[in-house]
């Protein structure tokens, strides 16, 4: 039987191909929207057996047009934290999800979904309990509310197939150049210093100095590890996918100056010769942002551990240069600088 990934020309999706593709297996039915075509490189590294938009796809589940998959990854989502279309992302993200578990559980195949650590908000607890959660935007929310339905359903018992739901921290690594404003930080700096000299970060907000906001930072080779773990085991529930560390982004810039400084032959810098050298800037926090940002996340791993996922994650430091390798090999020109067009 073939297994569905959706999102699969997206950032998470496509590494949840190729690392299916690495077992061997390239019967993977792919779902996605094109709308944004440039997407379609990330499929090309890809095996897959066929493609479905999105929008086609869930119409013929509706219809049960769709054979009976062996799993299905639900990686698909407007992740987009700004977007302020409640009704285009309520449909997108939670009414489709619903969908999708509802017709998981009547074939009886296990359903793993992104869930996402934007559930929390603004709090600073970050166990897989409602008690902590209080989303700041309505992406957060749209994540929110299929959890709390999941939920309910597990509460009555009517979760009869293994559902397991990853609430994903600040992801970053390879095959994200497409999401544009929304790609991670580690990707942006990336060209800012090849381009400029020096990158570039927010100062000091709700209470936190300046590039010292705290963010669990994980790499995505590591959230699929984690998706395949429960692949191969599953245990239903909801589980934070993150490092269970808390770090600041001076240290994701601070990563990526000294991997590139490395690549040169230079020195390494602490962040303080960084910050003296003119190497990491701090540029004004965003209006847009006040109100809607998280200052802090780190992952409570203990019900992850419980359910028996040992992947072993990496921290910044680590991840960051394993990212700028890749980088510098997909491009290794900076005037291949995939950011320049989305800033004009």
């Amino acid at each position: 039987m073939s297994i569905i990934v959706t999102g699969a020309a997206g950032f998470i999706g496509a590494n949840n191909v190729l690392a299916l593709n690495k077992r061997g297996i390239t019967d993977i039915i792919a779902v996605d929207n094109l709308d944004k075509a440039e997407k379609f490189h990330n499929l090309v590294e890809c095996q897959i057996s066929d493609y479905f938009d999105k929008r086609d796809f869930i119409e013929l589940v509706r219809q049960g047009k769709i054979a009976k998959p062996e799993a299905i990854f639900h990686q698909g989502a407007c992740s987009d934290t700004m977007e302020t279309d409640g009704r285009y992302i309520m449909e997108n993200n939670y009414r489709y999800t619903l969908t999708l578990f509802e017709w998981a559980q009547e074939l009886g195949i296990p359903f793993i979904y992104a869930s996402s650590a934007a559930t929390y908000g603004a709090k600073t607890t970050f166990v897989e309990d409602p008690r902590y959660e209080g989303p700041l935007n309505i992406y957060g929310y749209t994540k929110f509310l299929f959890d709390q339905v999941l939920r309910q359903r597990m509460a009555k018992g009517a979760v009869k197939a293994p559902v397991i739901g990853l609430r994903y921290f600040n992801v970053y690594g390879p095959h994200e150049q497409h999401k544009g404003r929304m790609a991670s930080v580690a990707f942006h700096q990336f060209f800012q210093f090849r381009r400029d000299g020096y990158v570039r970060l927010f100062e000091g907000c709700l209470g936190y100095g300046n590039g010292e906001q705290e963010r669990d930072f994980v790499y995505v080779d590591d959230v699929i590890a984690v998706n395949l773990h429960f692949f191969d085991k599953p245990v239903t529930g909801i589980y934070n996918c993150g490092t269970g560390h808390a770090q600041p982004f001076n240290d994701v810039s601070l990563g990526v100056v000294n991997a590139l400084r490395k690549h040169a032959g230079e020195s390494e810098m602490t962040l303080q010769q960084a910050v003296q050298a003119g190497l990491i800037r701090y540029i004004a926090f965003p209006e847009s942002l006040k109100g809607k940002y998280q200052a802090y996340t780190q992952a409570n791993l203990e019900k992850l551990r419980s359910a028996g996922c040992d992947v072993q994650f990496r921290l910044v430091r680590e991840g960051t240069a394993d990212y700028v390798d890749y980088l510098l090999k997909r491009y290794p020109n900076a005037e291949n600088d995939p950011t320049i067009a989305e800033a004009k």
